[in-house]
């Protein structure tokens, strides 16, 4: 990518990232987990930010697809309750209707739930106009003040890189993280690990997601390739469709290749500080909480039995269509990029 960058050259952002490090690793993940036995969930820290988060976090996307409002509140009021403090969304997730709700059950209360939230959150344009217009939209939308954490959305073509600094995007996040309207700033992406790395060069992120699961292990692995660049740099990773990018259940688990334990122990198991779950109903809330409440790693033999299950039916991609099509990316992303 050459000169495109915001603060330093990759080799410099490396060497200082390599400081803040020693809170990444799987071992020190796992030694600086928290939890109360019976209760909460357990907590890792997200990369050098020095704050906590649970394990499991509450997918944006599957809260604003529940079709009964008040049963979506309901389910974040109680998620929050069996310790997820994590929360994503972002500016596009059904037309801006998922922050909509989300803000909704958080302000409720005199605004209780927010205090007890780490709220994330997209934003999907490239240039410093859009970015500026969809942040305070979010705002408005999630009834906040400010957003714990900001990512660059749908960073999955190989120009986006070039694009967030050239069309002014990422000075425009910096400066509303200046203003104090952003905490933290990272990037998410399902495409490839190369475009990952890419974007890696451009600044000094706090966070980034990915896709976590296990037939990632054997095809364009983010896992083999970016977790770790992310943990020299102290960056927190982020893991998504760790189900191979289903809805509720998951193409994996559908196809019978593993189950949501396994998926989820999988995802865990690797250097990640939180992964988010998509959540529509109670039943599904309170299975993946005592998988993450009773989270053991996945390893050897239990492992390699896993592995060998999956290795057949992963290494072509076709759990994983997000990596090799388009037709998994946002409508927003798209035309963005001039396809209908």
């Amino acid at each position: 990518m050459g000169g495109v960058t915001v603060d330093g050259t990759r080799r410099e952002f490396l060497q200082e990232g390599l400081g803040a490090a020693a809170v990444l690793g799987l071992g020190s993940l796992l030694e600086a987990q928290e939890q109360r036995p019976g209760e909460g969930l357990p907590t890792r820290p997200l990369g050098r930010t020095g704050v906590r988060v649970s394990i499991l976090c509450l997918g944006g996307w599957h809260i604003g697809d529940i079709r009964d409002k008040k049963e979506a509140i309901r389910i974040m009021h109680a998620a929050l309750d069996e310790g997820i403090n994590f929360f994503d969304n972002c500016w596009d997730y059904h037309d801006g209707g998922s922050e909509e709700v989300m803000g909704e059950a958080l302000a409720a209360d005199n605004g209780k739930w927010r205090r007890r939230c780490f709220l994330m959150t997209k934003v999907c344009a490239r240039d410093a106009k859009g970015v500026r217009t969809q942040v305070e939209q979010s705002l408005r939308r999630l009834r906040t003040d400010v957003i714990d954490l900001l990512q660059m959305h749908e960073i999955n073509w190989d120009n986006d890189p070039e694009w967030v600094v050239e069309q002014g995007g990422l000075a425009e996040l910096l400066q509303l993280q200046k203003e104090g309207k952003v905490r933290f700033v990272g990037f998410t992406g399902h495409k490839s690990p190369h475009i990952h790395l890419k974007m890696l060069t451009v600044h000094r992120w706090d966070t980034v997601q990915m896709p976590i699961n296990v037939c990632d292990h054997f095809y364009r692995s983010f896992v083999h390739e970016v977790i770790p660049a992310a943990r020299q740099a102290g960056i927190g990773v982020i893991g998504m469709k760790t189900l191979g990018g289903g809805r509720t259940e998951g193409k994996i688990v559908a196809a019978g290749v593993a189950t949501v334990e396994e998926c989820l122990r999988y995802a865990l198991s690797q250097e990640v500080a939180s992964v988010v779950s998509g959540i529509t109903s109670m039943d599904i809330l309170r299975k993946n909480v005592a998988i993450a409440r009773n989270f053991h790693p996945l390893v050897g033999e239990e492992l390699q039995r896993l592995l060998a299950r999956v290795k057949p039916h992963a290494g072509d991609g076709r759990h994983e269509r997000f990596k090799s099509t388009i037709d998994f990316d946002g409508p927003y992303h798209r035309k963005q990029h001039g396809f209908e």
